[in-house]
């Protein structure tokens, strides 16, 4: 309510265009920092998540083909 307070009777351009346009003038460096640490963060969960299945992928293939050649003697 206090947004149609502020921004009553000014034109439309002023909350579409400059507000917007201001906000990132001030905050743009932080939401890109911000940004850029969340899509790090992300790449590096996934980059975790794959070599952690690969790890068992493996280890499971060696145990299984070792126990397998042991029941062979």
């Amino acid at each position: 309510m206090a947004e149609k307070g502020i921004f009553e009777g000014l034109p439309w351009w002023v909350k579409w265009i400059a507000v917007p346009v201001l906000v990132l003038a001030v905050f743009g460096s932080l939401i890109v920092s911000v940004l850029g640490f969340v899509l790090t963060f992300a790449f590096k969960l996934l980059l975790l998540a794959a070599l952690i299945g690969g790890l068992v992928f493996v280890v499971k293939k060696f145990t299984s083909s070792s126990s397998s050649s042991k029941g062979d003697w």
